[in-house]
């Protein structure tokens, strides 16, 4: 029996190595919620494993640059996921560490059931309107396999909510109306979950398969180059290194680390174990300070160039270029670490920091040392884009990314890409995208019910019915129904779920498809920081001792932007501006005019969450900032409100804003300064 390497224990990211071993252990503890608990194995059996992790990598590299049908490629990219997740992934916590017999039995199967789907080939997907029996077989212990291997990697959640999908096709016809259907017996059902393009192969795998795992070899390049380390200790050194500078460093940091990696949790944690000792002698009280690095960690995964695994999706389900993708994350990013960096400088002054008070510097070299040295960590930043204008497609622009990133790394001795940091990066690639991958196939249940039901469309109706024909009633229900997933899935299963079943509404309802389906990504993001599963605010508040439920209230205050840019999106006629389209009739100068509201509305929202603009506000003060931050961001809306409720009507709801906001600002610099609290 194979027992774990003790060096090999933790899978903390290499910078979060200042942290203490209690703290260590419990941020692992809530990482492995995210990622599963991995095995670690040492002597022939992690040759094995990593062999096999190789092999995963090369064939993905491969298929990236030469062609591989696409489902074939599929059948093969879910067959490597179950066979490393079974080895990899215990059944239970318990056996970790050790490698079961049942463990070995079920990656068998998965390796079975892959020879029978290629030997079966195209008469077997001709025949799945008819199936054999063997192929029901095959195709109930894929489902079996697949729900197994999403339990081990992502809980019991995800399998639970596919099994209710599966139970929804199989007795929809006892339903009432308007969920009531034909219902669906398991020769209709089984083969369009396991045969065709419609169930676990489906979208979500395609996505997995061709850029999900591509990403995370690019990520596992950066990390053993040492490029994590460079964007925190040149974040630090930027900002002058000093703690008074430490919550500006963790908005920095934050985009440099995270726009890489689009993990919120790692960089949580990475920014935490060397931002917090400088936060807490500034005066940042430990939840403060948990929810700005949670906040920091939810902006790596809405941050370009990889944002979060969901964004690949949206590609891929409105069939359109990543770089466009990218493109429409410009403008909401921009605002969101606006409006985080605006709080930040509200901080400063409501904590009272003294910037002459700290001497003591985080980094020993200066940024532009650390420029000239390792400033070639950077191209990670914008090589990817530039391989996408230069026209290549996003699988291989992320290929040469990688490539681009292992060579430069050999003008460093210490980060150069060694055979041994080459083999490192190709294994974890592969490791790190079982959780995703798996988590993808087991939606691509949900998905085949829903087309084959035709769920999504009577869920629109509903939604729309319930909401009254309004867009604004049903972009707040839509919001709420993919925050509550989001409470229980990740995020790319909650994208996924509510892209098939919510977006269908809005888009019902006259929204383009894009922006339908950028709310709906944002707002599946935000599960991060919402309990139960708010992993980032938590993995903070165990770094600063806070407690967990209150830091994840500040986040939530860090993250308002994330909160309410969404719905500028889906209910302003101008709002698509944000996501640099333009609708029929619109200029660049609507562009920019509807990015300069929402700066200056998140700006006075900001003071309204601090309590403090350029004095602290009294309690009238915060709602009429308030006010003034809302009429900017959604004019239409609150004006609607505000006249439903005393029959009056703004002339000109934005104007007013502005006005309302400079007057509450003019007041505060007029009256005397009083001290900042504590």
């Amino acid at each position: 029996m194979t027992t774990a390497n003790p060096s090999e224990e933790h899978h903390l990211p290499p910078e979060a190595a200042a942290l203490d071993e209690d703290t260590a252990h419990k941020v692992e503890e809530l990482i492995e919620q995210e990622e599963g608990a991995l095995n670690r194995y040492r002597g022939p059996l992690l040759w094995f494993v990593t062999g096999l992790a190789l092999a995963m990598s090369v064939f993905h590299l491969y298929a990236a640059i030469d062609i591989v049908p696409t489902m074939y490629l599929r059948y093969i990219h879910v067959g490597f996921v179950l066979t490393l997740t079974f080895l990899m992934y215990p059944m239970a916590r318990r056996f970790r560490h050790r490698l079961m017999p049942w463990d070995i039995a079920l990656a068998a199967l998965a390796l079975y059931v892959l020879y029978y789907l290629i030997a079966g080939g195209d008469e077997l997907t001709d025949r799945y309107v008819f199936p054999e029996p063997m192929d029901l077989v095959v195709g109930w212990m894929l489902i079996a396999l697949t729900l197994e291997a999403a339990r081990r990697t992502t809980g019991p959640i995800m399998p639970g909510i596919s099994i209710v999908f599966m139970l929804y096709a199989f007795f929809g016809n006892l339903l009432p109306a308007p969920w009531t259907h034909q219902g669906y017996d398991s020769e209709r059902l089984v083969p369009h979950l396991t045969i065709t393009l419609e169930g676990i192969f489906g979208t979500a795998v395609d996505v997995s398969s061709t850029l999900i795992i591509l990403f995370t070899i690019f990520g596992a390049v950066l990390q053993v180059t040492g490029a994590g380390k460079f964007f925190v200790d040149f974040s630090f050194a930027l900002m002058g290194g000093k703690a008074t500078s430490a919550g500006r460093t963790v908005v920095l940091s934050s985009f440099l680390l995270g726009g890489p990696s689009g993990s919120g949790v790692a960089t949580t944690v990475t920014l935490g174990s060397v931002a917090w000792p400088m936060m807490k002698r500034v005066g940042y009280a430990p939840h403060d300070a948990g929810g700005l690095l949670a906040a920091g960690g939810l902006g790596a995964i809405i941050s370009p160039p990889v944002l979060g695994a969901a964004a690949f999706l949206i590609a891929e389900f409105l069939k359109i270029s990543y770089l466009q993708v990218i493109e429409m994350a410009i403008i909401p990013t921009c605002l969101y670490y606006a409006s985080l960096l605006f709080m930040v400088e509200l901080d400063q002054r409501r904590i009272g920091v003294d910037e002459t008070a700290d001497g003591e510097t985080y980094s020993t070299e200066s940024a532009g040392t650390l420029l000239r040295k390792y400033g070639f960590h950077l191209t990670s930043l914008v090589s990817i884009v530039g391989f996408l204008l230069w026209g290549y497609s996003a699988t291989l622009s992320v290929v040469y990314a990688s490539g681009v990133a292992a060579a430069l790394s050999w003008l460093r001795r210490e980060c150069a890409m060694t055979p041994a940091k080459l083999v490192t990066a190709l294994r974890e690639g592969s490791v790190q995208v079982l959780n995703v991958a798996a988590t993808c196939a087991c939606a691509g249940i949900i998905v085949g019910v829903v087309t084959l039901t035709g769920l999504g469309l009577k869920f629109s109706e509903i939604a729309i019915r319930y909401a009254g024909g309004s867009l604004a009633l049903t972009a707040v229900y839509t919001g709420l129904i993919v925050w509550v997933i989001g409470l229980a899935v990740p995020v790319t299963a909650s994208y996924i779920i509510s892209a098939v079943i919510a977006a269908p509404a809005l888009i019902k309802l006259g929204v383009p498809d894009f922006a339908a389906h950028m709310f709906i990504f944002y707002y599946a993001v935000l599960s991060e920081v919402s309990p139960p599963t708010a992993l980032s605010p938590f993995a903070a508040a165990a770094i600063t001792g806070a407690g967990p439920y209150h830091t994840t209230l500040m986040a939530w205050k860090y993250t308002l932007p994330a909160f309410l840019l969404p719905f500028v999106f889906v209910t302003d006629p101008l709002g698509v501006g944000l996501l640099l389209q333009r609708s029929p009739g619109m200029g660049w100068d609507d562009v920019a005019w509807i990015t300069t509201l929402a700066t200056f509305g998140l700006g006075l929202l900001a003071s309204a969450a601090q309590g403090f603009g350029l004095r602290m506000m009294a309690g009238w003060e915060r709602w009429a900032t308030m006010l003034a931050g809302l009429l900017l961001i959604f004019p239409s809306a609150v004006d609607g409100l505000l006249e439903w409720i005393t029959g009056v009507s703004i002339p000109s709801p934005h104007w007013a804003g502005l006005a309302l906001g400079a007057a509450l600002l003019a007041a505060q610099a007029l009256r005397p300064r009083v001290a900042a609290a504590g």
